[in-house]
């Protein structure tokens, strides 16, 4: 049993090294979509992750596009400011996948257009200076509503 969170483009080391650090602790896959922000073996992001790199199970895609030639298929949830439905309102399942943009500009827009029934969005203040929540924050949130909604399979 696997969940996967997919970071569509990450920016910042420490918010993917914190959500590997995540992926590893739970059994969570974890996908990175390139292009990346920064290398894979920079030195912030192995300190966030700390000496979790090695129990990650990773998958690295060249683009957006290549990764929906091969997980097209699944059940996608796009964790987006702009979805229309809460994070909680879904029944999440084995194998689904969570995605998530870059920290600068969120998911393609024509992206979510095109899949907007699976648009997921964590409520926060309605007050417009305030963007959105930290990626491996929102990453955490919906993951453990995910897991919690399984039964924490395979977790003690």
């Amino acid at each position: 049993m696997a969940l996967h969170i997919v970071l569509v483009e990450p920016e910042i080391p420490p918010n993917t090294g914190n959500i590997s650090r995540s992926c590893a602790a739970t059994g969570a896959v974890l996908h990175l979509v390139k292009p990346l922000g920064f290398s894979i073996d920079d030195k912030s992001l192995k300190r966030a992750g700390l000496d979790y790199w090695k129990y990650v199970k990773l998958e690295i895609h060249e683009s957006l596009d290549e990764f929906m030639e091969k997980y097209g298929d699944r059940n996608l949830y796009l964790a987006t400011t702009k979805g229309g439905r809460l994070y909680t309102e879904v029944e999440y399942k084995d194998e689904d996948m969570i995605l998530f943009g870059k920290e600068t500009a969120g998911l393609p827009r024509d992206f979510i257009e095109a899949r907007k029934e699976t648009a997921v969005r964590i409520p926060m203040s309605s007050d417009t200076r305030l963007r959105s929540l930290n990626l491996s924050n929102s990453a955490n949130i919906i993951l453990f509503e995910a897991l919690r909604q399984m039964g924490f399979p395979e977790l003690k």
